[in-house]
C-alpha cells in the first residue's frame, strides 16, 4: 500500500528529517527540474515559467528555476497572484504547498502551455497536468483533480508516520485467503437479511455479488418475503415479515458474516430488528442502506461495517460529511466503534483508532442504480473469507471499482458487476 500523509503529518515528517531543510529543497527542486525536462522533452529553446511563493514550496520552485536555467532553458520567475503570464512551453507552479488556507486568484496560463504543480495545484484552481510531490501521496491527491501525481522520494521517511494507506491491486491478491482442498461451502457462508416482499432487486444483487467474491454459500432471508424468482443459487430462508431477528440469529451459528438492510424499507419494526442484529450477531455485519437508514443518529456498532454515502453520513453523523471526507469517515468510526466505508469517487474506510484505506478505483460509471448492492455482498464475502473489517471493506471497495473498469463505460448496470468481479478476482 502507499502512505498517505495529512499536511499537518507531512509536516511533523519534515521536522523531524535527519538532514537540514536547504538540503531537502535542493532535492525537491532537483525532482521538480527532472519532471520538468520530462515534460518538456528538449531544453534548449524552451521557455519556463515558474510561480514561486515565498514558503517551502516556492523555495523548490527556484531550485528548479536554476537547475532548468543551467539546462539551457529560458526560466522567468514570477510572484503568485492574479497576472497573466508571459508565453512559455510550461508553467510551474510553486506558489504554494498543502499547508496553503484560504483563496488564491492563480495567473492566467498562456495558450498551449502544460502546467506542472509542485506539492498540490495551489489553492485548489490551478489545472496541472502532473503534479509532483515529495514522500508521500496528500489527501488533496485523491480527492480532487491534481493531473498525474509522481511521488519523489527525497530521503524522508513517510510510511513510519502514515495512518493512511492507497489500496493497490497486490494488496487484495496477497491478503484474499486461497480456499484449500478440503474447502466446503460453509466455510464461507453469508446470510443476507434484506428485501421485502415484491422487493427482491437489492437481495439479489447483494446474494450475487457474495458468491461471485468468494462465498461459499449465501443463505438470504427477505421479511415477509417468500416469492424468491426461480434460477438463483442463493438459498431463500423462512423470514416472518416481523420479528425476524428470531428467525435470522439461529441461522447465524454456521456463517461467518451477515449482510444487512438492502431493499429492508424504513418502520419501526426494522429499526427494531436491524439494531437487535447489531447488537446480537456472533458474526461481523455488513450494514447498508436501510440498514442504515434504520439504524439512527450515531448509533454503537461494535465490529461492524458502516458502508454510507453522503446523505446516509448526515443521517448517520447528525452532519454533512464536509470537505474532510478522510476526517469524516475517522470522526464516524470513532463515534460507531464500527468501520466506516465511505463511498464517493475515492472511498475512504477507516476503523474507530483512525486507521484508513483509500480506494481510487471507482469509476463514473458505477454512479446507477444497484450497485452498492453489489459491494455489500463483497465486503460480506470478504469477512466471511476471515479478512478483517477494515481489510474487508477496503478491498471489497477496489475490487468493486476496478471490476467495473473491465464493463461498459456506458450503461454498465449493478447486474454486470458480479461477473465482473469473479472476472478481476481470477486474473
Amino acid at each position: 500500500m502507499v502512505p498517505v500523509l495529512t499536511p499537518e503529518e507531512m509536516k511533523a515528517v519534515d521536522e523531524a528529517a535527519p538532514e537540514p531543510v536547504d538540503v531537502l529543497i535542493e532535492r525537491a527542486g532537483a525532482a521538480v527540474a527532472r519532471a520538468a525536462l520530462r515534460m518538456l522533452g528538449q531544453a534548449y529553446g524552451t521557455r519556463v515559467v515558474v510561480v514561486a511563493g515565498k514558503g517551502n514550496n516556492g523555495a523548490d520552485g527556484r531550485v528548479a528555476a536554476r537547475r532548468l536555467e543551467r539546462a539551457g532553458v529560458r526560466v522567468t520567475v514570477v510572484d503568485p497572484g492574479p497576472q497573466t503570464l508571459p508565453p512559455c512551453d510550461l508553467v510551474i507552479d510553486a506558489a504554494f504547498g498543502t499547508g496553503f488556507r484560504g483563496t488564491y486568484e492563480a495567473p492566467t496560463v498562456p495558450d498551449g502551455a502544460r502546467v506542472l504543480a509542485v506539492d498540490v495545484p495551489t489553492g485548489g484552481v490551478v489545472e496541472a497536468d502532473l503534479t509532483i510531490t515529495f514522500a508521500a501521496l496528500k489527501p488533496q491527491h485523491l480527492f480532487s483533480d491534481c493531473g498525474v501525481v509522481e511521488v519523489a522520494d527525497i530521503g524522508l521517511d513517510a510510511a513510519a508516520s502514515a495512518t493512511a494507506w492507497l489500496v493497490e491491486d497486490d494488496d487484495v491478491f496477497a491478503a484474499l485467503p486461497s480456499r484449500g482442498r478440503d474447502a466446503h461451502k460453509w466455510q464461507t457462508a453469508v446470510f443476507v437479511a434484506a428485501g421485502s416482499p415484491g422487493m427482491w432487486g437489492a437481495p439479489l444483487l447483494v446474494a450475487r455479488g457474495a458468491m461471485r467474491a468468494g462465498s461459499g454459500y449465501v443463505r438470504l432471508g427477505v421479511p415477509g418475503g417468500l416469492d424468491m424468482p426461480p434460477g438463483h443459487e442463493a438459498v431463500a430462508v423462512d423470514v416472518p415479515a416481523s420479528g425476524w431477528a428470531d428467525a435470522v440469529l439461529p441461522e447465524l451459528e454456521r456463517c461467518k458474516a451477515l449482510v444487512l438492510g438492502p431493499g429492508l424499507g424504513r418502520s419501526d419494526d426494522a429499526a427494531k430488528e436491524v439494531r437487535r442484529l447489531v447488537a446480537e450477531s456472533p458474526v461481523p455485519v455488513v450494514v447498508d442502506a436501510d440498514g442504515l437508514n434504520n439504524l439512527g443518529q450515531r448509533p454503537k456498532a461494535e465490529g461492524c461495517v458502516l458502508t454510507p454515502h453522503d446523505k446516509e453520513y448526515e443521517r448517520l453523523a447528525g452532519h454533512p460529511v464536509g470537505d474532510d471526507r478522510l476526517a469524516a469517515a475517522r470522526e464516524l468510526a470513532e463515534a460507531t466503534e464500527a468501520t466506516v466505508l465511505l463511498k464517493g469517487s475515492t472511498t475512504v474506510v477507516a476503523r474507530p483508532d483512525g486507521t484508513a484505506y483509500l480506494v481510487a478505483a471507482g469509476r463514473p460509471s458505477l454512479a446507477t442504480a444497484g450497485t452498492g448492492d453489489v459491494l455489500s455482498g463483497v465486503v460480506g464475502a470478504f469477512l466471511a473469507r476471515g479478512l478483517p473489517p477494515l481489510e474487508a471493506a477496503a478491498f471489497a471497495a477496489h475490487v468493486h471499482g476496478s471490476a467495473a473498469g473491465l464493463g461498459y463505460e456506458e450503461g454498465l448496470v449493478a447486474g454486470d458487476l458480479p461477473e465482473l468481479i469473479a472476472e478481476w478476482l481470477s486474473a
